[in-house]
């Protein structure tokens, strides 16, 4: 505590200018991320099939896949022009000190007067700040699904469907935002010097609630969920968990068909009442021994302990975060800099720190994604472990086709961007070979077995 105040004290002085160092931080990482994209475009415009996959994947495919590649890629680079010229505005000409002012006076005009206080305050600012990103945001979600995804096929949303989205995900954030922004700043008040040790805890507390009911509450509002009817795939499915001695409670299947045509699964769900959830498109486009090659990566995971590892690890990085704001909650010059005279709103603070932390973000993210890669590996060889390496292989390369992802990409773009190995080396690390296109009757070898994976639809 001693040291935290400390270096609190010596970064507590005007000398240091904190909005100038806030935007050549946002500049910085904007020209590097540039530079990163720069490389992928280059990747993307290639016109040949990568050589592990030449036997997989047709020259139509493969065009197609890049074209969609370079779109994101554009759209991307247009996105991240507007969210910097954003930024800067913001922090450029006071947007925030503005904002505190400007909901001051509407709680001050309409507010009876015991609704008057900070944390009245702080939720309506927060609130009418995420309105407005969300409002601003609309016409490039809008280009993004009916323009860029449905150009490939990809989107199936209508645009009753769209604005229903965005009126739920207000409502959810009002729902639960209220009351856990008001107990966040309420445990800032109250517990001194030590809050980042109580809002730390309570952060534990808030992630555990929302694992227990993301799957029942909130995945229902936007999707439609149903048991897996029974059948072979359910029976081969319940095999596996049983076999590897999986507390597996349910088997859904999500209609993600209605919003897009993309594929996935996952496992979701408490260490002792686990779900795992299907989507539809899945099921449409593999066969079922694929899909269950697929289950066994996710159920590689569990296996591995991963989730509890990554859980553990995102736990002490929030220790780190909400410690390392105690060193500048009443850090004056900060708020000064930034055109706070006189109040120090503790959400503006949590806001600004935010700001100068975020060039660390950059490098926990480069970290993190080292050890998910390293996790996917695993889980991978997992799967082979378990028999499915050539059946795992043939999911991979269909999803691949199917989502029109790209077959390969730059190794810096790849290290910085990417949590999951390309395509190409988790074939390598599976030791996939191929006669023939997956697509078809392929006839294909993975880890020295042979086998003939059958399309069921």
């Amino acid at each position: 505590m001693d040291l935290l105040r400390r270096l609190g004290t010596s970064l507590d002085t005007p000398t240091i200018p904190w909005k100038s160092l806030v935007i050549t931080f946002a500049v910085g990482q904007y020209a590097i991320e540039s530079y990163l994209q720069y490389r992928q475009y280059q990747v993307l415009r290639r016109t040949t099939v990568p050589t592990q996959l030449q036997k997989e994947i047709d020259q139509e495919t493969y065009d197609k896949s890049q074209a969609y590649g370079r779109a994101k890629s554009k759209f991307s680079a247009v996105s991240n022009i507007w969210a910097q010229i954003k930024n800067y505005v913001t922090i450029r000409y006071d947007v925030y000190p503005w904002l505190w002012a400007v909901t001051g006076s509407w709680l001050l005009c309409y507010a009876p007067s015991r609704f008057q206080g900070e944390i009245t305050h702080s939720l309506l600012f927060g609130f009418t700040y995420s309105f407005a990103e969300t409002l601003i945001s609309i016409p490039f979600s809008y280009y993004h699904h009916f323009v860029l995804e449905e150009k490939f096929g990809f989107n199936k949303q209508t645009p009753a469907l769209f604005l229903t989205d965005i009126g739920k995900s207000l409502g959810l954030s009002l729902a639960f935002g209220i009351p856990l922004g008001a107990a966040f700043l309420k445990i800032v008040q109250k517990t001194g010097d030590q809050f980042f040790l109580y809002l730390w805890l309570f952060t534990l507390v808030v992630q555990l609630f929302f694992v227990t009911i993301y799957p029942i509450v909130i995945v229902p509002i936007f999707n439609k969920l149903t048991p897996l009817p029974p059948g072979s795939l359910k029976e081969r499915i319940d095999a596996l968990a049983a076999k590897l001695k999986v507390p597996l409670s349910e088997l859904q299947v999500i209609d993600g068909s209605k919003r897009s045509a993309h594929s996935n699964a996952y496992f979701t769900g408490l260490p002792w009442k686990k779900k795992i959830v299907i989507y539809d498109t899945l099921i449409e486009k593999s066969s079922e021994k694929e899909v269950e090659a697929i289950l066994a990566h996710e159920l590689g995971h569990w296996a591995k302990g991963h989730t509890t590892k990554l859980i553990g690890i995102s736990s002490a990085h929030l220790f780190y975060v909400f410690a390392l704001f105690s060193v500048f909650i009443n850090n004056r010059s900060l708020y000064e800099a930034f055109g706070f005279y006189g109040e120090k709103p503790i959400v503006i603070g949590f806001i600004l720190f935010n700001e100068v932390l975020s060039p660390t973000d950059s490098v926990v993210k480069l970290l993190m994604n080292v050890l998910t890669r390293k996790f996917e590996y695993e889980a991978d060889a997992f799967s082979h472990s378990l028999g499915y390496a050539t059946e795992l292989s043939s999911s991979l390369i269909k999803l691949q086709i199917q989502n029109l992802s790209s077959m390969d990409a730059d190794w810096m773009y790849s290290a910085y961007h990417y949590s999951h190995p390309i395509l190409t080396e988790r074939l390598k690390a599976v030791g996939w070979t191929s006669t023939e296109k997956v697509g078809g009757d392929a006839k294909a070898t993975a880890g020295g077995s042979e086998k003939s994976p059958k399309q069921e639809l």
